[in-house]
Order: C-alpha cells, then sequence, then structure tokens
C-alpha cells in the first residue's frame, strides 16, 4: 500500500480501489485550501490535530464555517460561496466511494452547473494515528529539495 498516512481513502484498507480514491484526495485538498491548515496539524490538541474530526465535530454542531481560514478575507467575505465548497469538500470524502462524486461531476459542481448532493455523511472515517507513530512516519518522509522545486515544469 502506498500513500501518504492521513489521507488514503476508506477503501485501501479493504483492496477495492478505484478512481474515486483521487476524488477522496481532492476533497483534502479543498479542505485544507478552505480552512488554510494542513489535515494533520501535531501542533495542535489531540482533538483539533486531525482536519476530518474537525470536521466532523462542526458539522454535527452546526458551525462548519468555523472552520474558514480566519487570515484569508476573501474567505470571510464569501461565506456562502465557502459553504458550498465545503459541501463539495464532505461529497468527495464520502467514507463510502460509491456517494462520492466522479471528478468530472466535481468539476460540474465547482462551476455550479451540478447541484450538490443533500444527504451528505458528515461522519468521516478517519485513523488518527498515536503521536509516537505519527512522529515516526513524518521522520520517515523524505524532505523536497531545493533542486526538485526549481526544475522544469
Amino acid at each position: 500500500m502506498r500513500g501518504t498516512p492521513g489521507y488514503l481513502a476508506p477503501e485501501w484498507l479493504s483492496s477495492v480501489i478505484t478512481e474515486k480514491v483521487d476524488v477522496y484526495r481532492f476533497g483534502f485538498v479543498l479542505l485544507e485550501i478552505l480552512c488554510g491548515r494542513r489535515n494533520v496539524d501535531r501542533s495542535q490538541p489531540e482533538e483539533d490535530m486531525h482536519l476530518l474530526g474537525i470536521f466532523r465535530r462542526k458539522a454535527n454542531e452546526g458551525q462548519v464555517l468555523d472552520m474558514v481560514d480566519k487570515n484569508s478575507e476573501d474567505m470571510q467575505r464569501h461565506g456562502a460561496e465557502v459553504m458550498e465548497l465545503m459541501k463539495v469538500a464532505a461529497w468527495c470524502l464520502q467514507n463510502d466511494y460509491a456517494r462520492r462524486p466522479s471528478m468530472s461531476v466535481v468539476v460540474k459542481a465547482l462551476e455550479g452547473l451540478v447541484d450538490i448532493e443533500d444527504d451528505l455523511d458528515y461522519n468521516f472515517s478517519y485513523s488518527p494515528l498515536p503521536r509516537g507513530i505519527a512522529h515516526k512516519v513524518a521522520a520517515a518522509a523524505t524532505p523536497i529539495m531545493p533542486s526538485a522545486l526549481s526544475g522544469p515544469r
């Protein structure tokens, strides 16, 4: 199994892999952009370390907009649009891959051509790594060298 810990779609554990794993990862990227933070932030208390855990809790409390990047004036000013994007992220992050949209449907939803599913499940499944293991995983990651970043595009 390959992938970045914390970004693996739930179906990786069952070995039923479809193109929807990429939709799941896109949901994470979108959520990270909207929230202005990474999926796993080890500087946060345990209950706020994992972005999906916060998303689940805030959705249950009806406070999803509290997650939006407070350093982004544009995000703060356009709450209705940001809320729609949060719904797109939630749709992409559904535990059941059959309930996730295809990427072509995601693009249409972002363009406003398709309605976002109403009955989204915010009971996201994520497997928080214990701090000791999480630090070992982070330590084992290979840092990106500046020369790799400045290569041809």
